[in-house]
């Protein structure tokens, strides 16, 4: 969401509107809420209600008091001028401007106050906030985001943190100033004459005419504006990240006519919006021109009379003036509010998500190698019993899956795509829960192990290798934080990745870029691989593991993995089934369901659906 704030001009009577930003769909709810986290602040809020107060009261005052030295100067002139005694009192005028002068200056004092202050309360309210999301991301649900972009996501910490922050900083401090100003100047104006005021209030309907229509045809094109600029820049995005598959195909020119399409587009929408916004400051200038006509030529029938002073006219002229500025800023407002309500609907809305069930925690992990009692000694011991799950409720993917795990055995899961089997590693590791049935760990249910506990046995390597923007150091550390730099290198030696890492730039302390492109595909996985490594994990859950390094490497990697296996439970997940041939237990999924296990040579000699799917491998099909 863009925040575009728009400045009100000072040319004579009438308001210049801002275009409208998004509406929420509950302002009186989102802005409740807003206030309801406001209210640690509210002393603070006081405080600048009564500065803000105080800075417009004494910039009220002003042109009054300026009014008195311009009386003071033009009787001294006519006195002069009629041939009097006295001249101009340059010392009364002296002592009125000075007067002035403190005025103007106390009200940029409590100005600076009243901003500072604001400033500091708005930042805080942006830094709680951003807390709050980043905290409530942890506690959310994987399904959650199964359903929700990660630009969606984004879009809260950073958009409506951002758009909320500015907002707030302007729209209190300005309620407050330009009502205060608005009914002062309003008060001042009527004490001069009250005709005067009449007269340039009768041109405001006319500005809030102008002003309502110019807002009216140029919200369409600001809109779609908006809407062409997200188009343009996601095809952008997308363009650059995938420059490489573009170029390989020949899409060069496809690209570059979809870019010109949505650029013509937003040109049109641009021109539109910004000709027509430009329109409003000539029709106010004229406006208010007209209004400066009528007071004049009234304030001057008024002098003449005897009824109005020449000091009088300059005060009421700079009361118009300064009349005009609330007015604007109040009608801005109301969209800056809007954007608030917005802005806070989606930041609440996030945080009012469904979290994950919370932990109860019945079962205490022993992390020792020691027996420790009321706690449980994980050895490895899995069991899934009549697993039933899906992702969606109605379109169940795990029918009826019951597997018992013992101790130190290798499980190779294999199948076809979409068969499940990442998603019984999800469920082990309780990214999710099951609908039905139970997995147990050493005979208790994972339901009863706080999800903290229960990760911490296991160690991933995933199929999309993630990776930071930090050292190689630093990335492999993730897998224990408090490791040493030579458990870390011990690691990399075991992942067969030592090597590679030494002949790099900088070793084990260059840095990764934002993009993880500096190094490559299969060096990224020797990396995930050492991280899990150095976790030393009671069970381990490859996906895929060596699914993006090369045969010689390969090979490598299965010797380490196999003696690091040596003694723990492991998950492997691969379709390059020769990779799971000394698999202690081959389970075939297929549909949710096991269909059948054993181990390599026992499934090869059925012939059966395992038999099919290894030799499928090495079928070469003739055209």
């Amino acid at each position: 969401m863009e925040n575009r704030r728009q400045r009100g001009f000072r040319g004579g009577p009438g308001p210049v509107g801002m275009m409208p930003g998004e509406k929420a769909r509950d302002f009186k709810g989102s802005m409740k809420k807003l206030i309801s986290h406001l209210s640690p602040y509210k002393v603070k809020i006081i405080i600048v209600m009564i500065f803000a107060v105080l800075s417009a009261v004494f910039t009220i005052a002003g042109p009054k008091i300026l009014a008195q030295a311009t009386n003071e100067l033009f009787a001294g002139i006519i006195n002069m001028v009629t041939g009097g005694t006295e001249g101009i009192n340059f010392a009364r005028i002296g002592r009125i401007l000075a007067l002035l002068l403190g005025l103007y200056l106390v009200s940029a004092f409590f100005m600076y106050i009243q901003g500072f202050i604001m400033a500091d309360i708005s930042t805080r309210i942006s830094y709680d906030l951003r807390n709050a999301i980043s905290r409530k991301i942890n506690r959310l649900p994987l399904k959650y985001f199964d359903a929700t972009t990660h630009g969606e996501v984004l879009s809260r910490v950073t958009n409506d943190v951002d758009t909320l922050n500015h907002s707030l900083n302007q729209s209190i401090t300005q309620i407050i100033s330009s009502v205060t100003t608005m009914i002062g100047v309003l008060i001042m104006m009527i004490s001069i004459s009250w005709s005067m005021t009449l007269a340039s209030l009768a041109i405001l309907p006319l500005s809030v005419i102008l002003v309502t229509f110019t807002v009216k045809k140029s919200q369409k094109y600001f809109r779609a504006q908006q809407e062409y600029l997200g188009h343009l820049n996601g095809h952008v995005e997308e363009m650059y990240g995938g420059h490489i598959i573009i170029k390989a195909f020949n899409m060069e020119q496809k690209s570059i006519d979809k870019f010109d399409e949505y650029n013509n587009e937003l040109y049109r929408s641009g021109w539109k919006s910004q000709f027509i916004s430009g329109l409003m400051m000539p029709m106010m200038h004229f406006v208010g021109n007209l209004g400066y006509v009528v007071i004049c030529i009234l304030g001057a029938y008024l002098t003449a009379k005897g009824t109005m002073t020449v000091g009088g006219i300059q005060a009421f002229i700079q009361y118009v003036r300064s009349f005009t500025q609330p007015v604007t800023q109040i009608a801005n407002i109301s969209n800056v509010l809007q954007q608030v309500a917005a802005s806070s609907e989606r930041i609440f809305e996030f945080l009012g998500e469904k979290e994950e069930e919370p932990d109860r925690a019945v079962v205490a992990v022993n992390r020792n190698d020691q027996p420790e009692e009321g706690k449980v000694q994980v050895e490895g011991n899995v069991e899934f019993s009549h697993v039933r799950f899906g992702y969606d409720p109605d379109k169940i993917i795990i029918k009826d899956f019951s597997a018992v795990i013992r101790k130190g055995q290798k499980i190779a899961l294999v199948g076809p795509t979409g068969a499940g089997k990442t998603t019984i590693v999800k469920l082990l590791m309780r990214f999710y829960d099951v609908n039905e049935g139970s997995i147990r760990i050493e005979g208790h249910d994972i339901r009863d192990f706080a999800r903290d506990d229960l990760r911490s046995l296991f160690g991933m390597v995933l199929q999309d290798t993630w990776l930071f923007n930090g050292t190689i150091m630093e990335n492999i550390r993730y897998g224990r934080l408090d490791a040493s730099d030579e458990e870390v290198i011990a690691a990399a030696r075991a992942a067969q990745a030592d090597h590679f890492i030494r002949a790099l730039p900088d070793s084990y302390q260059m840095v990764l870029n934002e993009e993880v492109t500096n190094v490559s595909q299969g060096q990224k996985q020797l990396l995930t691989i050492a991280r899990a490594i150095l976790s030393n994990p009671k069970i381990l859950i490859l996906d895929e593991a060596t699914s993006s390094v090369d045969t010689r490497t390969e090979i490598l990697i299965q010797k380490a993995m196999d003696h690091l296996m040596e003694g723990r439970t492991s998950f492997v997940i691969a379709h390059r089934l020769s990779t799971i041939k000394n698999a202690d237990l081959i389970l075939c999924i297929d549909n949710g369901d096991i269909v059948e296990q054993g181990t390599h040579e026992e499934l090869l000699k059925k012939g059966g659906f395992y038999a099919n799917l290894y030799y499928s491998q090495f079928e070469k099909i003739s055209v």
